[in-house]
């Protein structure tokens, strides 16, 4: 193999889908007013109190330039079209255009924790109702993993590699982490890299509510009359993550590839470090999640002190709250009294496979505007006194380098350490 070429990787743009809106600035903007975008399911019915969900508004497929009955119905994992349409929104915001020379030099790798279950579903009902010949000849393409990737490159032109990264609900940074190694070492020069999912299925919803994972809101709950208030990371009174769908994608480039073609830097990704917990399959182990944080740093050739701001993973469980708690107070002491953390989730909720590439995403434009977002909903925990969850409301302060964390089932854990530019 041919020595690696040590290059600087870049992140030039971003495209997401989130229970704040169907693009990256919808959500923002309405990240910055302090808004939540949870509501009570409509996708399905569901016989559960874990009925208050994240999903994206006026979500339909049929509504791109790309997109037909037919396309929607032959692609009916939802990720795909989801995927291809975030893709999309990620280059025209980067100014990225495909070419004979930057096609065959673009990868896309985009993870999900669920892939292709809903058209799984479907073909099961199919055969349930006695009627296998109706089965869809696409269903095995998909339930591909790879498949959103391949169909965005079919829709904008590039011929790199294409992959999935299964990291759970760590994989939009495993794919960020694996990308800008591809670019460091030379095989393209640039990548999309993130993840999406749409898990908003009744089965789904009643197998997270029976694990006790997800907020089941009864009449005493404050989320009860009003579901913006049901995910609330390092509150005293958190009980569950809010379960959503969405995905994002972020455009990381090479620093020779941006200067040929007149792109824009936002941030550099200066660390990657990923652990596995060899513990339990839901339950974090905070020693591996320590190393990766750790490792982070390490890879970006900072100490602790350097670090600015915390996008925290942040899930709203008691368990994992307090422990990445501990594991941030590990690595960085007394001095994380002074680090502002924040969770999107409060915001957005959790959306799986896609969670950690918008939070990414949301962690890039607030060091170029000078803005953390908030933890909306939070009650002071005792537990975490002294401690600055960035409460309520958004902060206009300037950063420059920025932790952000990303933990899933199986204990897999992936942060990226990013500077603004």
């Amino acid at each position: 193999m041919k020595a690696p070429k040590n290059r600087r990787v870049f992140v030039i743009g971003y495209g997401a889908a989130t229970p704040l809106g169907k693009t990256f600035t919808q959500t923002w903007e309405r990240a910055v007013r302090g808004e939540a975008g949870f509501r009570k399911v409509t996708r399905c019915q569901v016989e559960s109190l874990c009925n208050i969900v994240g999903e994206i508004p006026d979500w339909n497929p049929l509504a791109f330039d790309f997109s037909n009955e037919k396309e929607v119905y032959n692609w009916n994992a939802s990720f795909v079209i989801l995927t291809m349409a975030i893709v999309k929104e990620a280059m025209v915001n980067a100014g990225l255009q495909m070419d004979q020379e930057t096609g065959p030099r673009t990868a896309c790798l985009i993870g999900s924790a669920i892939n292709g279950t809903d058209a799984f579903r479907i073909a099961v009902g199919k055969m349930r109702d006695g009627e296998p010949l109706k089965v869809s000849p696409y269903l095995l393409p998909n339930l591909c993993a790879n498949m959103p990737s391949g169909k965005a490159g079919m829709l904008m032109g590039f011929t790199g590699p294409i992959f999935s990264p299964q990291g759970a609900c760590a994989s939009g940074n495993h794919a960020v982490g694996i990308g800008a190694r591809m670019i460091r070492d030379g095989d393209c020069d640039f990548v999309l890299a993130g993840g999406v999912d749409m898990p908003i299925m009744p089965e789904i919803i009643h197998g997270f509510a029976n694990m006790n994972a997800t907020i089941k809101v009864n009449v005493r709950d404050r989320a009860y009359t009003d579901p913006a208030q049901a995910s609330r990371p390092f509150s005293r009174d958190r009980r569950g993550f809010v379960f959503s769908e969405g995905g994002g994608v972020i455009v990381l480039a090479a620093d020779e590839a941006i200067a040929r073609y007149g792109l824009q830097a936002r941030a550099e990704v200066m660390g990657v470090g990923w652990t596995s917990d060899a513990h339990h399959f839901t339950r974090p182990n905070p020693d591996t999640i320590i190393r990766a944080i750790l490792e982070t740093i390490d890879d970006a050739g900072l100490t602790p002190r350097d670090v600015q701001y915390i996008n925290a993973h942040g899930t709203s469980t008691p368990k994992g709250d307090a422990t990445e708690v501990e594991c941030l107070r590990a690595v960085f002491g007394e001095a994380l009294r002074h680090i502002p953390i924040s969770s999107n989730k409060s915001q957005i909720g959790h959306t799986l496979g896609g969670a950690a590439a918008i939070e990414g995403a949301l962690t890039i434009e607030g060091m170029r505007r000078g803005i953390m977002l908030p933890t909306i909903n939070y009650l002071h925990d005792p537990a975490f006194d002294g401690l600055d969850f960035v409460p309520h409301e958004a902060r206009k302060v300037h950063h420059e380098i920025a932790l952000s964390n990303a933990f899933g089932f199986g204990g897999t854990n992936c942060c990226i350490l990013f500077r603004g530019v």
